[in-house]
């Protein structure tokens, strides 16, 4: 019997301390199978390699198990850390007590996913409820959490959380991340196990965006990877499966073509030749910039169009605040939520659709240039394309100019711009608008407000040019105009690269890095003549006279020019070297001798003069004119530069004679 009493004894304090390690180890009350937490991301979304704000794929932590916290107890918390290798810009807010509070959110239990809720203020169905002290969370001081009752669960029974710790009422499932470089924290998550077999508790992190413009580099596209890593940390054990995740796929988003006005071919690799004698008094043709997406969701609209909002109206953007749903826009998700908001910046809420931008460079004095208002359906001939109506979900490619590449939408509606010109050769229904230029350089931005994510899309935006001639003050001065092409907005206007890569209060989103490289758009030439004198010589006891006039004064009001020729000789040996003139003065001839400039020499010459109207005259004789003697006309040449020229097929309007 002693024996019997001894061994009863010892059991008995064995199983208290079993108890004791349980307790500790599960977060106390009864105990059940252990806590086991496993992270995904189940769509790693396609991300922009230009994007220093991409929305990565939403990292869904699943828990199961768990020991039950005694009815009326505080939850216990943890703080989870989502670490990237890369900035992470998510707007900050610096609200409700947080400099550095953002609109990262971690949502617990899907709240207002269409599911019945169980009780009011928890699970799926009940409404979305902030907790307003990020730096804390539901720890102490803050928004602190109680365990209630159960409710029957797959015929188990599911702890549910309150605000208080006697009755089960509204309780907070919505928590602040807080950004700290390529860190996101939320501080003080409660931790309710959901204990029995069959049910789970969901924690729902979304709107964390990055900075991957410098990731995309290498590989093939769609194979790099961006990874995020889940830490928990805090007063409560929380084991975690597959802690690193995928949490998108690194791509470039944007590939840009430049093709002929008439879209019949590409822009010549020195761009689109004009000629500094032949002015335009309306806007002609240039190019045609084809923005091609690379793959079906890199444009994108600032929110998920609805039947009652397509970027159209003055409406507000409609929330999208369904936890889970893929929205295929530059917003996230959108609580509506008060104290998710400060000043106009709304978390989740992009300040405008995709946009795309054209910077025009080294544009040469008196050149404007226009672009098309809208997307074009082929070339600058298009009618400008036409917006979605009211309650209309079209899914055609639209895109409208706008006043500014940062400038955020104003109640829902973009800061579109109006037709301000008139066009030679185009459509009365294509609108232009004349670009401002400042020091040679001009942007025009466009924003995309309609798109179709199931297919790669090809937005035509037209460039037109316009300029007034007068060669003898040399305007336009010769030179090549560039443009680069790119998302919008990039650095350094109107952000600094550095900037435009960290999480921001201040700055708009989205944010790209400029991958573009500078394209010769269009190149304004001298007016030259080019002419050939297929006869010279001084050999034999012959010479040649050459004479050039420059005829651009006259009694008509010919544009008066002056200029050099630049005279080479072919005679199969190359020995004899170009000669330049100087310069001929309008109403002038210059006249040497073949001997003096080319001696010993008997073949053909070019005389490539620049200016307008040159004309020659050849004269060949033995010395003195004595015996034999014979003059003639060169031939002028069309080389594309001299209108005046045979065959030559681009306008003039100072073109005289």
């Amino acid at each position: 019997m002693v024996e019997f009493r001894r061994w009863i004894t010892a059991l008995a304090v064995l199983a208290l301390f079993v108890g004791l390690a349980s307790a500790q180890t599960q977060g106390g009350g009864i105990s059940g199978s252990p806590l086991t937490c496993t992270a995904s991301v189940a769509v790693p979304p396609q991300l922009r390699a230009e994007g220093m704000t991409e929305l990565i794929g939403d990292i869904v932590i699943t828990c199961t198990g768990g020991a039950a916290v005694a009815t009326g107890s505080a939850i216990p918390t943890a703080n989870v850390t989502v670490s990237l290798g890369t900035q992470v810009t998510s707007r900050l807010l610096g609200n409700n007590g947080a400099t550095n509070s953002s609109e990262a959110l971690l949502l617990i239990d899907e709240p207002n996913s269409g599911l019945p809720a169980p009780v009011s203020g928890f699970g799926p169905g009940a409404p979305q409820s902030l907790c307003a002290t990020p730096s804390v969370g539901a720890g102490p001081g803050g928004c602190v959490e109680y365990a209630q009752n159960g409710i029957a669960v797959n015929g188990g029974t599911l702890p549910v959380a309150s605000s208080s710790s006697t009755a089960p009422v509204a309780t907070f499932n919505v928590f602040q991340g807080l950004v700290s470089s390529n860190q996101v924290t939320f501080q003080g998550i409660p931790i309710l196990p959901p204990v029995s077999s069959g049910s789970s508790r969901v924690f729902r992190i979304t709107n964390v965006r990055a900075n991957v413009s410098g990731l995309g580099g290498g590989g093939l596209p769609g194979t790099t990877q961006l990874l995020a890593s889940v830490s928990i940390s805090g007063s409560t054990s929380v084991p975690i499966n597959n802690p690193v995740q995928i949490a998108g796929f690194v791509q470039s988003g944007l590939g840009v073509v430049f093709r002929n006005y008439n879209n019949s071919g590409g822009l010549s690799s020195g761009g689109q030749a004009f000629q500094q004698c032949s002015g335009y008094n309306s806007p002609t043709g240039v190019a045609i910039l084809q923005y091609n997406e690379l793959f079906g969701t890199a444009f994108k609209t600032r929110v998920a169009p609805t039947a009652t909002y397509t970027g159209q109206s003055g409406a507000p953007p409609a929330l999208q605040n369904v936890p889970g749903t893929i929205y295929n826009s530059e917003s996230g998700f959108i609580t509506g939520l008060g104290g998710l908001t400060n000043g106009g910046a709304v978390a989740g809420l992009a300040d405008y659709g995709t946009r795309l931008k054209a910077v025009f460079n080294n544009i040469p004095a008196g050149v404007r240039i226009f672009v098309s208002v809208t997307n074009l359906a082929a070339n600058v001939t298009s009618a400008n394309t036409a917006g979605p109506g009211s309650n209309n979900l079209s899914t055609a490619s639209y895109a409208i100019l706008i006043n500014g590449e940062a400038s955020p939408d104003a109640n829902g509606f973009p800061p579109a711009l109006s037709p301000s010109a008139g066009k030679n050769g185009t459509p009365a229904t294509t609108g232009l608008y004349e670009i401002p230029q400042s020091g040679g350089s001009a942007t025009a931005v466009w924003e995309i407000m309609n798109t179709n994510p199931a297919t790669d899309e090809s937005f035509l935006f037209g460039v037109w040019t316009q300029y007034a001639a007068n060669p003898g003050a040399n305007t336009p001065p010769p030179g090549t105009a560039t443009v680069n092409a790119s998302f919008a907005p990039t650095p350094p206007v109107p952000f600094s690269a550095s900037a435009g890569s960290s999480a921001s209060a201040s700055l708009t989103i989205p944010r790209f890095a400029d991958t573009s490289t500078a394209r010769n758009l269009l190149v304004i030439n001298i007016c030259q003549t080019l002419l050939l004198f297929p006869f010279v010589t001084n050999s034999s006891g012959f010479d040649t006279g050459l004479s050039i006039a420059n005829s651009s004064s006259d009694p008509i009001g010919t544009a008066a020019q002056n200029g050099t020729c630049t005279l080479t000789w072919y005679d199969g040996t190359g020995k004899t070297p170009a000669y330049t003139t100087p310069n001929i003065p309008t109403g002038t001839i210059w006249a040497d001798l073949a001997s003096v400039r080319a001696p010993g020499f008997t073949g053909y010459m070019f005389a490539f003069c620049n200016f307008q109207f040159a004309h020659g005259f050849a004269f060949i004789s033995d010395i003195g004119a004595r015996n034999l003697a014979m003059g003639y006309l060169p031939l002028v040449i069309n080389n594309g530069n001299n209108p005046n020229g045979r065959n030559q097929d681009v306008p003039s309007e100072n073109a005289s004679h």
